[in-house]
């Protein structure tokens, strides 16, 4: 999976989410790329802020596996909090949404390896992070 900063014709910039760099060529030579403000197909790829160095260094990174479980809490945080919790019918509800059964929303869960498979055929993005457990997942009551 890779991220793009993308900006439409009329300077609006919005991340793009493709499976590889010959996805988003496939896709822009479709003009299948739109921009989610004003619908133009114009779009191109615009440097990262996230890749660029700073010559300041932080304190929160200057220890790099701190630096990179703060990060990791922050994604898990915003991923409980902005993505419904679908459980185990992820790919159900994933299918049902891209072919509009469903109001399109962010969702969350897991699925098969089966179920990835028939998501990518059926044309459905996704991406997964991985979710650590936590000591209140793993606990028996």
């Amino acid at each position: 999976m890779i991220i793009y900063d993308l900006q439409c014709s009329n300077g609006h910039t919005f991340e793009g989410w493709f499976e590889d760099v010959r996805a988003y060529e496939d896709q822009k030579k479709k003009n299948l790329i739109t921009c989610p403000v004003c619908n133009v197909t114009s779009v191109s790829k615009v440097p990262s802020t996230f890749a660029i160095k700073s010559s300041q260094v932080s304190k929160d990174v200057s220890e790099p596996k701190e630096a990179f479980a703060d990060l990791s809490k922050k994604v898990m945080d915003f991923v409980e909090k902005n993505f419904d919790n679908v459980g185990s019918d992820f790919a159900r509800e994933a299918l049902k949404i891209h072919y509009g059964v469903s109001e399109p929303r962010n969702i969350r869960g897991v699925s098969t390896q089966g179920e990835e498979k028939t998501l990518k055929e059926e044309g459905v993005q996704f991406f997964k992070i991985p979710m650590p457990t936590t000591s209140t997942d793993t606990e028996t009551e």
